[in-house]
């Protein structure tokens, strides 16, 4: 129903997002038989780093020896933080679910007669997942960004409410249960679809009290034209130079990502740096344009060639979109801490099939395919045993920039953004952590927080964009507290001050917080609880 004082919506489950895992997600929920709405602050079908470029889903068949021998090796690359049968259980549910967009979608064939489903284009799986959805039921609302959550007095997630861009006014939606798919926090890098991926799911679920876990795993670059992001696959066939012509040690990405990160890294901070892609193998100029052609456009807007041209290049900050953080997942239904909150894709943690390292790529994309799933069907159960609870009352739980906790105050907001970058994306301050570097960036985020959370107000559009910046703002401030905390290098998470993995931090961590932000190691260690 909407009225001059906006719109308002009832329905057994709320999808919040409009990327990949949203999608599954509400088609999911829809096909148990839940009444299904779905918001996102974009256009469901253009939305998220998905729409933008080619995943290539974690495709393993179903032959034991093959995927126990694809789950060990992946298995061995988390360092300890992820979970056999949780990568188990992706694998198999990809397998079953992808071909369900045949009808949608124009799989390529693989060569030998059948169909190659795992690697897809996608602006046109986006749009193919938006037709699937709808189909199922759901409706869509688009331009409809969340701001908060509502819950009802025993803290149980009741709904949500937002701001409808395109018309002016505000919604609220109450809901049984709530699916959290709002993606990860770029940190407004400027990385490739990511604009809108400023951790607005990370603000609004730990409002309502829920934690997260693994942010300090966060340190993820894409390579790119400096004046463009793009999609990285080019790069590997790439040799490195200064401008002055002389070519770069840089050792390839295969010999170790980290190594390959720094040196690239301490290369730009030195100067420029430039690519040479003319050595590329002949296959990959054929097949570029056809599995990323986001990647050429650049290019040929400045009339360059990047087979035969060198280019000056950049390092485009990731942040928990190629990262493994996120809401923690306490157990098999994606539920988080929160009672009718769940979370899928990248708005909840990557640890359990990646652990400390990027799952970036085929795992991430299996994850965001699975984890909807799981988390839509299971918000649809949860639906269905409570009902829609309209006669609780339910209260809204925003607060930093949409409730000031002092009197509300112009805020120099212009300074933000630089602040969160220094602390999170910054060559030096990400790839060499270090307590002294990392005590020095916390005491800027929090003074900017106190800031935002005591006197930023806004109103209409204008407010949409302030929950951005402080949901910006917290999450760089949680991967802070979480990067001091783990005393330790491990995966993507490089302390210079302390080089060395710790056999006894072979355990999740835990954050979350809004005024007080807190820490805690898991209890157990990840290994003992697979043994158990």
């Amino acid at each position: 129903m909407s009225g001059k004082d906006g719109l308002h919506l009832t329905t057994d489950v709320l999808i919040i997002g409009g990327g990949m895992a949203a999608c599954w997600a509400a088609s999911a929920a829809a096909q148990a038989g839940a009444q299904v709405v779905l918001v996102d602050k974009g256009f469901v079908g253009t939305s998220g780093v998905t729409a933008t470029g080619g995943p290539n889903h974690w495709w393993v068949a179903p032959d034991p020896d093959k995927r126990a021998a694809a789950v060990e090796e992946r298995y061995v690359r988390s360092l300890g933080l992820a979970e056999r049968n949780w990568m188990a259980r992706i694998l198999e549910e990809t397998w079953r679910t992808l071909p369900q967009l045949a009808a949608y979608y124009p799989f390529d064939g693989n060569g030998k007669g059948g169909t190659f489903f795992s690697g897809v284009r996608g602006p046109e799986y986006m749009r193919a997942l938006r037709h699937f959805a709808g189909d199922a039921g759901v409706t869509i609302l688009d331009h409809h960004p969340a701001l908060e959550l509502l819950v009802h007095d025993d803290g149980s997630v009741a709904g949500a409410a937002g701001h409808a861009r395109m018309v002016g006014h505000d919604w609220t939606i109450r809901a049984a249960t709530v699916v959290m798919a709002t993606g990860g926090c770029a940190f407004r890098s400027g990385l490739i679809g990511s604009h809108g991926n400023t951790g607005d799911g990370y603000l609004m679920a730990a409002e309502a009290g829920a934690a997260l876990s693994g942010m300090e795993f966060s340190v993820s670059y894409s390579l790119s034209p400096a004046w463009n992001s793009t999609r990285t696959l080019p790069y590997f066939a790439a040799r490195f130079f200064d401008v002055e012509g002389r070519e770069l040690d840089v050792p390839p990405p295969m010999s170790g990502e980290a190594a390959h990160l720094k040196a690239l890294a301490k290369a730009m901070i030195a100067g420029p740096v430039l690519a040479d892609l003319s050595d590329a193998p002949d296959q990959l100029k054929t097949l570029l344009r056809r599995i990323q052609p986001a990647s050429l456009t650049p290019f040929e807007r400045r009339g360059l060639d990047i087979f035969q041209d060198r280019f000056p290049i950049r390092l485009f900050g990731e942040g928990t979109v190629r990262g493994t953080g996120g809401l923690q997942i306490i157990d098999d239904a994606c539920r988080t801490s929160v009672s009718g909150l769940y979370a899928a894709g990248d708005s909840a943690t990557r640890e359990l099939v990646a652990g400390a390292t990027s799952g970036g790529g085929a795992q991430n994309a299996a994850w965001a395919l699975t984890s909807g799933r799981i988390a839509g069907t299971a918000a649809a159960a949860h639906a269905r045993r409570l009902g829609k609870q309209l006669d609780r009352p339910a209260r809204p739980v925003g607060q930093a920039g949409v409730r000031p906790l002092a009197g509300r105050r112009a805020v120099d907001l212009q300074s933000v953004l630089p602040i969160v970058q220094a602390g999170t994306i910054d060559y030096d301050s990400a790839l060499w952590r270090g307590e002294a570097k990392l005590t020095k960036a916390k005491a800027a985020l929090d003074s900017v927080w106190r800031e935002i959370s005591d006197h930023a107000e806004n109103d209409g559009l204008a407010r949409v964009g302030l929950r951005e910046q402080a949901a910006m703002v917290a999450s760089a401030r949680w991967v802070t507290a979480a990067a001091l905390a783990r005393e330790e290098s491990r995966g993507m998470h490089m302390r210079h001050d302390r080089p060395h993995v710790e056999p006894a931090l072979a355990r999740r961590l835990l954050t979350g917080g809004l005024d007080q932000v807190w820490t805690r190691f898991e209890e157990r260690r990840v290994a003992q609880e697979i043994a158990a």
